[in-house]
C-alpha cells in the first residue's frame, strides 16, 4: 500500500482526497457507506500492474475530502456528487475525453447517475452489489422500501438528522464498522431504535481472513474524526433532493457498456423484486448495454474486498476490451 499516492485536488468547490497509482487510461473507483478509498485498495494495485490509472477519491463528505457542509444534506444529492466527478476527471485527465468506471454500493448508485447524466464521459462501466434502480415517478426508493419493511429498515432510520449518529455513538466506530463489513444476511438490514444490530454492542466480532485489523484501523481512525453525517446525507438526499431533482431523468436509460457483479448473499440481491429485475429482462432493458451479470458464490456485500482478485480480474477482462 506505500506505493499508493495520495493528494488532494480542488473541485466543484471542495478539497477532493484522492487515491491512486499507475499511468494510462483512467480508472475511477467510486466507494459505498461506510466505506473511504481504502476499500478498493487491492483493486488499484492490480489494475495499476496492468497499465491503468487508478484513482479513488474519497467522496464528497468521506475521509479526507474537506468543504462539504455535511449539516445540509441536501448538498448531497445524486447531481451534487456527479458533479464532483466531472470535475475531478477534468482536473487529473484533461486529456481524456472517456474514462472508465467501477463503483460499489454508493458508488454504484452515482455511477449509474454519472452514466446517465454524462454517458459521453465514460467509457464502460463495472459496477458491483447495486443494480440500476430505474426512478419512480410515484414516489422516492425510501419510502417505497419504508412500504415494504417498515421504519425500522435501515434507510427509513437514517432519515432523522442527528438520531442515527447518536446511536453509533452507542455502539462504537469500531464496533460499528466491524459489525457492518462482516454483515453476510441476505435478508433486509434492520436497525431498531436502541437496539443496533440486534445485539449486544459488548459481542465480540470476528474477522474474517479478507479483513485485518489493520484495515478496520483505517476506517475507524478516519471515521473517528468525520463522524458518519457526510455519509447518511446521502440516504437522506436520496429520499428527496435526488428524487425530486432526477425527475428529468424518469425513463432514461443507461446508454454504457457496462458489467455488473454482486454476491448471492449480498443484502441488496434479496431486497423485493431485484432478482426478478436483474434476470428477466428488466435491467437489460433500461441498460441496453449491459453485457453480463456475474453473481458470485458465497460473497456478501462487500465483494471487493471479500473477494479482491475475483473482482479485480472481472473489471480487467471487461474495461480491457474498450
Amino acid at each position: 500500500m506505500d506505493k499508493i499516492e495520495h493528494k488532494n485536488v480542488s473541485v466543484n468547490g471542495i478539497n477532493m482526497h484522492i487515491a491512486e497509482l499507475g499511468e494510462g487510461p483512467l480508472v475511477l473507483f467510486l466507494h459505498g457507506f461506510p466505506e473511504l478509498w481504502y476499500s478498493w485498495r487491492h483493486q488499484i494495485l492490480f489494475l495499476a500492474s496492468h497499465g491503468y490509472r487508478a484513482v479513488a477519491p474519497d467522496l464528497r463528505g468521506y475521509g479526507d475530502t474537506t468543504g462539504a457542509p455535511v449539516n445540509d444534506s441536501s448538498k448531497f444529492s445524486s447531481l451534487h456528487i456527479v458533479g464532483d466527478l466531472i470535475a475531478l476527471t477534468q482536473a487529473i485527465a484533461p486529456d481524456q475525453e472517456k474514462v472508465f468506471v467501477v463503483g460499489h454500493d454508493w458508488g454504484a448508485f452515482i455511477a449509474w447517475h454519472l452514466c446517465m447524466f454524462r454517458p459521453d464521459k465514460v467509457r464502460a462501466l463495472v459496477n458491483l452489489s447495486v443494480a440500476f434502480i430505474p426512478r419512480n415517478p410515484s414516489c422516492s426508493l425510501v419510502e417505497s422500501l419504508r412500504s415494504a419493511y417498515g421504519n425500522d429498515y435501515y434507510m427509513c432510520r437514517f432519515q432523522e438528522p442527528g438520531e442515527i449518529e447518536a446511536e453509533f455513538a452507542q455502539i462504537g466506530v469500531k464496533n460499528f464498522i466491524k459489525k457492518m463489513l462482516t454483515y453476510r444476511t441476505p435478508g433486509p438490514l434492520f436497525f431498531p431504535q436502541g437496539k443496533g444490530f440486534g445485539d449486544s454492542p459488548d459481542t465480540p466480532v470476528v474477522l474474517p481472513s479478507w479483513l485485518t485489523d489493520e484495515d478496520v484501523d483505517y476506517f475507524v481512525s478516519k471515521f473517528e474524526k468525520t463522524g458518519f453525517t457526510g455519509g447518511v446525507n446521502y440516504y437522506r438526499a436520496l429520499n428527496n433532493v435526488t428524487w425530486e431533482l432526477t425527475a428529468p431523468w424518469t425513463g432514461a436509460q443507461v446508454k454504457v457498456p457496462t458489467k455488473f457483479v454482486v454476491g448471492e448473499l449480498d443484502l441488496t440481491y434479496h431486497m423485493p423484486g431485484v432478482q426478478e429485475y436483474i434476470h428477466k429482462g428488466g435491467f437489460k432493458r433500461d441498460v441496453p448495454l449491459l453485457e453480463e451479470v456475474v453473481v458470485v458464490k458465497d460473497a456478501a456485500h462487500f465483494i471487493n474486498q471479500e473477494r479482491p482478485d475475483e473482482v479485480s480480474k472481472h473489471i480487467h477482462d471487461f474495461i480491457k476490451q474498450f
